[in-house]
């Protein structure tokens, strides 16, 4: 009786982290006004802005999207894989990837979106390499050669954690085209 008790407490706590994720709506909705703050500091002076200011403005709007994206994603995939299912189920505009992201595709997903926004960056300091300092520029590579290596490593734990974890084929019967 006891144990029982004590499991439905430590099931039910999942709902602690109902708040971060409420929280990182907060966070999307502050994305979409730093978003909308630099689009309407763009238009205005769009003709009067060179080519390569257009596209580090362009650049900077893409990397707001990227973030907005990722925090979407965490979101979604965070809340149904450690709080609850998300009801909508029926609803048209339902993403198809959602409720199939599992905690290791959301690091994968994850990872991925990193690497994106730091090679946006550092296309931004490469278009800007007037204002950029030979050592910013290194680190900056560095950084992103970091993220870019540790989401191959991550890629390569989760592919051979999904083949650990592969049930073996039955004796006699043929193996599926997927398998490897």
């Amino acid at each position: 009786m006891i144990e029982r008790r004590f499991e439905q407490v430590i099931f039910a706590s999942r709902w602690l982290l109902a708040p971060f994720y409420l929280g990182l709506v907060v966070s999307l909705a502050l994305l979409l006004v730093k978003f909308m703050q630099e689009l309407l500091h763009i238009v205005p002076h769009v003709l009067e802005m060179s080519e390569k200011d257009v596209l580090l403005a362009v650049l900077t709007l893409i990397d707001l999207s990227f973030a907005g994206n990722l925090l979407l994603m965490v979101i979604f995939a965070g809340y149904e894989n450690f709080v609850s299912k998300i009801d909508v189920a029926n609803h048209e505009d339902r993403p198809d990837w959602m409720g199939k992201v599992d905690f290791g595709g959301l690091k994968l997903k994850l990872i991925a979106s990193i690497v994106a926004i730091s090679g946006i960056h550092l296309l931004k300091a490469f278009m800007n390499l007037a204002q950029t300092s030979r050592e910013e520029l290194m680190w900056l590579v560095i950084i992103h050669m970091t993220f870019v290596v540790s989401g191959v490593l991550l890629a390569c734990m989760d592919r051979l954690e999904g083949h650990h974890h592969a049930p073996a084929p039955k004796a006699g019967s043929k193996p599926d085209a997927g398998q490897h």
